[in-house]
This record gives C-alpha cells, sequence and structure tokens, in this order.
C-alpha cells in the first residue's frame, strides 16, 4: 500500500465549499454551532444589469446565511457574502447570481439538502434528527427534503423508462380507530428478472380500489403499457378485479409465492390452535408439545436439523396429531415447488398438489379444505408464476419494510402529502415543565437547538391412521419422492388418499 500524502489543510476543500463556488475566508467556533465565513467570485455576467444590460457599479456587501453539512454532527452555518450592483441608467439594484449555491429563497445549500435527503432516505434517520443536525427547524428540513425527493424521484420523467415487469400490491400506510388506510405500491421487479439490480419504487397511490390502479394505468400512454409483459400481484379486490385496458394484449399475471406460502402457512397454524384446543381445552402453553413446535412446523423439511426431525416424528406419533401431520405435508409439499430451480419440474409439482387437493379431502379437515378451495380458484395465477421466473413480489415486500422502517421512525404520518406536525388545540396554554425536570436536559450537548427555531425532539427511539415409514422416507428424504414421472418408465406419483377420516400424504410406485 503506498504511503499517504499529506498536503496543507484546506477549510475549503474540507468542507466541500470548492464544489459550491465558495471560498472560506474565516470562522467562528462554538459548542452549538461553527460558523464559516466566505466568499463567491464574481462572475462574468454578475456586474451587468438584465433589465438594460449596462454594467453596474458596486454598492458594498450583503450577506446571506445558509445552512450546510454538518461536521462531527455539529451545524454548520455558512455566512456568504455577496456583492451587490446597481445600475446607472435604470437604478436597478441586484446581487451576485447564487443559483449555483442554493435554491432562490432556501436556507439551505444544495449540499445540506443532498446530506439530508441522504441521511432520510438511507441512513434511516427521523425530520427531528436532520433537523438538530443542520440547526433549523423541522419544517425547513421537512419541506426541503420533500421537495428533493419529488424533483430526483417522482419529477424524473424517465423513471419509468424499461418497465416490464410490474409488482403490484396495497399496504398499510396508517392504523386508526376507524379502520385502516392503505396505498398501492407500485414497483419495478425488471432489474430483479433480469439480475441487473434490486427493485425500484415506482409511485404509492393513496387507496387500494380497482379504480385507484386504474386510474394510475390511465396516466401512462399506449406505448408503455403494451411494453409491461408481467404484473405480480397478490389477491386483493382492486388487483384481481382490474383489467388491462389499452394494451394490444394483456399481459401476464401471477399470485406470488409470498401470499401462497403465507396463507398455506395460516391454515397451519390454524389446524394446530384447533387440535390443542380440543385435546386440551385450552390455548397453547410453553409446555405443551404442539406449542413448542409452532416454529418448527414452519420450516422446510430441507431446513430441519436432527434434532427438530425427531421432535416432528415424536410429535406425528401422537394419533391425536393425525390433522396437524396432514396440514403439514400440504405445507412442505408447496415449499417445495417453490424451492425447485427447474421451473418446469416447479410447476409440475404444483399442479399435482392442487389437483390432488381437489379431488377429495376428507371431513376434519376444514383447514385443508379451505386451503384447497383457494388453491382450485386461483390455480391459473399461481401456476404462471412458473411461467415467469424470478418475477416475485418478495422485492416489493422488502419495499413495504423500508416504508414500515420510516414511518415508524417518523412516529406515524397521516396521509401521503400531508404530512405535517401535530398542533397544539387552540383555546389551550401549553404548560411548561420545571426547569428541574429531565425532560428539558439537552439530548447531546451536540444537539442544542438556537432560541429563534423550533424545539427539535428526537423520534428516533424507536385423521387417525398414518404411515410411520411415510415421515422418513417421503418428508426427511426431502426430493427423492416428488420427482416427475420419466418418459421412460414407471416413477413416482404423489396422491391424496382418504383412509376413513384421515388424510395420508405420500407417494405410490406405478
Amino acid at each position: 500500500m503506498p504511503e499517504t500524502t499529506f498536503t496543507d489543510p484546506d477549510l475549503t476543500t474540507f468542507l466541500g465549499l470548492d464544489a459550491l463556488g465558495l471560498t472560506a475566508v474565516g470562522q467562528h467556533l462554538t459548542a452549538k454551532r461553527a460558523v464559516i465565513e466566505c466568499r463567491m467570485p464574481i462572475g462574468f455576467e454578475d456586474p451587468f444589469c438584465r433589465a438594460c444590460g449596462a454594467q453596474g457599479v458596486s454598492r458594498g456587501t450583503v450577506a446571506r446565511r445558509l445552512a450546510h453539512v454538518p461536521v462531527g454532527w455539529r451545524p454548520t452555518q455558512l455566512v456568504v457574502r455577496l456583492r451587490r450592483f446597481a445600475c446607472t441608467g435604470c437604478r436597478r439594484v441586484w446581487r451576485q447570481d447564487t443559483s449555483g449555491l442554493a435554491e432562490p429563497r432556501a436556507r439551505l445549500t444544495r449540499s445540506a439538502v443532498e446530506w439530508g435527503l441522504r441521511a432520510l432516505a438511507l441512513e434511516a434517520m427521523s425530520v427531528s434528527r436532520v433537523a438538530a443536525a443542520l440547526g433549523i427547524s423541522w419544517h425547513t428540513a421537512n419541506n426541503a427534503v420533500l421537495t428533493r425527493a419529488e424533483q430526483t424521484i417522482t419529477g424524473n420523467p424517465d423513471r419509468f423508462d424499461g418497465v416490464e415487469v410490474l409488482g403490484v400490491d396495497e399496504h398499510v400506510w396508517r392504523h386508526t380507530r376507524r379502520g385502516d388506510r392503505y396505498v398501492t405500491v407500485v414497483t419495478d421487479l425488471t432489474p430483479v428478472r433480469d439480475r441487473s439490480g434490486p427493485a425500484r419504487l415506482l409511485d404509492v397511490v393513496p387507496g387500494r380500489s380497482k379504480k385507484v390502479f386504474k386510474t394510475w394505468l390511465s396516466q401512462r400512454d399506449q406505448d408503455w403499457r403494451g411494453r409491461v409483459e408481467v404484473v405480480a400481484m397478490d389477491g386483493f379486490t382492486g388487483s384481481r378485479e382490474c383489467r388491462w385496458r389499452g394494451a394490444a394484449q394483456g399481459p401476464g399475471g401471477h399470485g406470488p409465492p409470498f401470499h401462497v406460502v403465507s396463507l398455506a402457512g395460516d391454515k397451519l397454524d390454524e389446524c394446530r390452535r384447533r387440535i390443542q384446543r380440543a385435546i386440551t381445552g385450552r390455548r397453547g402453553r410453553a409446555g405443551d408439545r404442539l406449542y413448542r413446535a409452532r416454529r418448527t412446523l414452519l420450516t422446510g423439511a430441507g431446513l430441519l436439523t436432527d434434532a427438530q426431525a425427531e421432535r416432528l416424528e415424536a410429535l406425528f406419533a401422537d394419533d391425536r396429531h393425525a390433522a396437524v401431520q396432514a396440514a403439514w405435508g400440504v405445507y412442505q409439499r408447496l415449499i417445495q415447488a417453490y424451492r425447485t430451480e427447474e421451473a418446469g419440474l416447479g410447476k409440475y409439482l404444483m399442479r399435482r398438489l392442487i389437483d390432488s387437493l381437489r379431488q377429495a379431502v376428507p371431513d376434519g379437515l376444514e383447514e385443508i379444505q379451505a386451503l384447497a378451495r383457494t388453491l382450485t380458484s386461483r390455480s391459473q395465477d399461481i401456476l404462471a408464476y412458473f411461467d415467469q421466473p424470478r418475477t416475485s413480489n418478495g422485492p416489493r415486500q422488502a419495499i413495504n419494510g423500508r416504508l414500515e422502517h420510516q414511518r415508524g421512525i417518523a412516529l406515524g404520518f397521516a396521509q401521503p402529502g400531508q404530512l405535517h406536525h401535530p398542533q397544539p388545540h387552540p383555546h389551550r396554554t401549553p404548560q411548561r415543565p420545571p426547569d428541574n425536570n429531565h425532560l428539558n436536559q439537552p439530548i447531546s450537548p451536540t444537539y442544542h437547538t438556537p432560541k429563534h427555531e423550533e424545539p427539535v425532539m428526537d423520534m428516533s427511539m424507536d385423521p387417525t391412521s398414518r404411515s410411520r415409514g411415510l415421515f422418513l422416507s417421503s418428508v426427511m428424504s426431502r426430493t427423492a419422492d416428488t420427482l416427475p414421472p420419466k418418459a421412460s418408465g414407471s416413477a413416482r406419483e404423489e396422491i391424496v388418499t382418504p383412509v376413513g377420516s384421515s388424510l395420508v400424504i405420500g407417494a405410490t410406485s406405478s
């Protein structure tokens, strides 16, 4: 590794002022903030009047104060000395052009706005913490970051280019006493399918009805809708009933594996709880075998340890747990179909599972019956997933997690586009705690707020028979018993066979 070459200390370079066209000429450091005095060189067009074109004369300087990127979590303020000019002809007065430094009437430099946007979106910081680090009020920081985010994301007309795979799903934006408030999240899954990058968030639209998605589609042009090949969506009403209008040929749509596996897991849990109540007459407790195995039951068979496999084998040895074993077998077959690397084999396994459940499910297994009805009614969407590999809606679920994280940091936003601080009651006088109250103490010496600004609060403290050999040979062998029949000869065929009031799921030789 070559030795590091040191140069003379330069405050201008250290603070990144050269990128803004500034030169640091002085500093005033305190425990609360760092004040840097700067100069801006006179540009070629600065001395000339924009009204009549005459050359103006100097009329002194004026100071513009701007918040800059914090250094060491200490707010940094720039005092920029700007030259003033006066026109001798039309008597117009103007200042040096600072459009490259900051927006008109802004209180933050462009570098500070970019820093705030990165801190909020990438570093999971709250708006309050960003405002404290910049030494500005909450509303000033919030408005600046939102404006920049809109320009970067929603204001970019090229963000819809190259979209071929769409992910559409609803998400709870706010929990209220009168019901949850939903938004429709639209993502671009094309990079995931092509393995060229992560999914991209395209839009967040208030509501989750059929009309919401139709309205969003109508805002896109005909050519764009015609280029979309696949739409990954779950089974909520707005997506299921929505029709792709305006396209010459409708794109392929499918149900994402996340919701299918989640549904099967819920049915397995319901079955476990029902059997638990039927045996003990109460809910599960820490000492109950069914309750202790609740997590193990939801683990894929290929990921079970030896201890977990022995625990399940002992659990299923009890004839009272036969229904749980049947539901667990269906759950494992469904997971195996999705985890198969070959799409054709996975589609075959999923079709065999749906067909077997469609034929006959004995009484007493109401959870499997309900799952069979859902899989049968949505079989076309479920099987369509295997025709479009790597188009799962899982990346969109990850984006949902990011949205939940940001909303939790902010302690909840009312609605998209209505971001505000709660205002005090107009007829109530706010009560100030005593001076010795610990709530009045600063969080950190580096987060003091000047008296002329808003106080910044930290919001980041954020059935009866079974085959024992079935469990050992069919399930624990993991993949050997679910192969499709070969063209040359005999093979194994998955069946669902009612035996009295039981359900035996396994493989037989044909």
